[in-house]
């Protein structure tokens, strides 16, 4: 079954489009947002939707309000930053349904563009509740989902609410996520090299098991490392290590050996006496770990292996950071590991809020094919999983 996208549908002149978003952007202590790359990316499908004479309702949540309705997590700053991208005034309505919120919606003309507040001040919302769908959509026409990074969700503005609408449909950031997905996992051009790293092995399990079946090259970093190091024999010293999936390890390396994927670990380290960026460090070796020290990022040797492992790459899928890159003292592996990607001759496509970060900081976003907007999104299609939010759109793109 094939997703509807918006340039699919027939009129949208006049018509109240429903356009849920995700503008969960971060945030300093003055309310600022401090990076906007989620607005940006659906700029798009917002600007397609004002140029057709639509009138546009956009629904997102931002933060974690757990159902109650908090100053903080305020679409405010969002729906000042859109008005500025856009160039036009968007007006914040004062809650996300009602009927203040109704009578609003029924004002608006061709070419009005109105933001909700935050979905999620509602319970309704990550409840997946049918009524607060319902009373989501009163009033609008057609629904476009353009929020890829929360479609792995079961929630009310992102499957309920689909059953509300005669037209449902995707925008061009959905498509895009989609179509690079497609490329990389489907039909990927070879050799394709997965590159993992983050905190814990059992985070990105299932994805292992998955990219087993799919990909040449499998390349470990961050903290998840030390878990199959020391399950090959390696003492880590104090290093991050998930004691109860050392075996899971030991099996998954075991695996990927018998299908004959190239399955990279790092050799090198910089190692450091405490979790503290004012901690003293070292580059060592794996096996000359000090006892009761903790690896915080990949080595210079491991640098150079894992790039070494990417020349001769046509597709690279990239989700979790080499290690603890927020502290200076352990950012150089992982923003050495972007240039890498970056310059590599391959299809590249990065997902994962924190890599998605490193990038951006490391000023190689240009050069990346594709980043995604979705960490967990992304890593349960890497999965296999079919997410709720797409699944919805296939099921009722009518």
């Amino acid at each position: 079954m094939a997703i509807r996208y918006i340039d699919e549908i027939p009129e949208l002149k006049g018509k109240k489009v429903f356009i849920r978003v995700d503008f969960n952007v971060p945030l300093d202590e003055h309310q600022n947002i401090t990076e906007d790359t989620r607005i940006r990316a659906v700029l798009p499908t917002i600007n397609f939707a004002l140029d057709a004479g639509a009138k546009v309702i956009l629904a997102s949540h931002l933060g974690r309000p757990k159902g109650e309705r908090k100053p903080k997590y305020s679409m405010t700053p969002a729906a000042k930053r859109l008005s500025r991208l856009l160039g036009k005034e968007v007006l914040l309505a004062p809650d996300c349904i009602g009927s203040e919120v109704r009578q609003m919606i029924d004002a608006m003309k061709s070419g009005d563009i109105i933001m909700l507040e935050n979905v999620r001040f509602y319970e309704g919302e990550e409840k997946n509740d049918e009524n607060f769908a319902r009373e989501l959509a009163n009033g609008c026409e057609i629904y476009v989902n353009d929020a890829f990074a929360v479609s792995h969700r079961a929630h009310a503005s992102v499957e309920a609410i689909t059953a509300f609408f005669p037209v449902v449909a995707a925008g061009f950031l959905m498509k895009n996520e989609m179509n690079y997905f497609e490329k990389a996992m489907q039909k990927p051009i070879r050799p394709l090299v997965a590159i993992l790293g983050g905190a814990k092995v059992s985070g990105k399990l299932e994805v292992l098991e998955s990219l087993l079946n799919k990909v040449d090259k499998i390349i470990i970093g961050g903290g998840m490392a030390f878990t199959f190091l020391k399950a090959l024999g390696y003492n880590v010293g104090k290093s991050l290590v998930e004691e109860d999936l050392i075996e899971t390890a030991r099996s998954t390396y075991a695996k990927a050996r018998e299908k004959g994927i190239k399955f990279y670990l790092p050799v090198d380290c910089v190692a450091a006496d405490r979790f503290n960026p004012e901690a003293e460090t070292k580059v060592t070796t794996i096996q000359e770990i000090p006892e009761e020290w903790m690896a915080l990022d990949i080595g210079p040797a491991t640098v150079a292996l894992f790039t070494e492992a990417l020349q001769n790459a046509k597709t690279i899928i990239w989700n979790g950071p080499m290690g603890v890159f927020e502290m200076d003292a352990f950012s150089r592996g992982t923003f050495a590991m972007v240039t890498a990607v970056a310059n590599s001759y391959a299809l590249t496509i990065v997902g994962g809020g924190d890599t998605d970060s490193a990038v951006h900081r490391a000023g190689e976003y240009a050069k990346i094919s594709y980043i995604s907007t979705g960490g967990g999104a992304f890593l349960e299609l890497l999965e296999g999983k079919k997410l709720p939010g797409i699944k919805v759109l296939e099921e009722n793109g009518k």
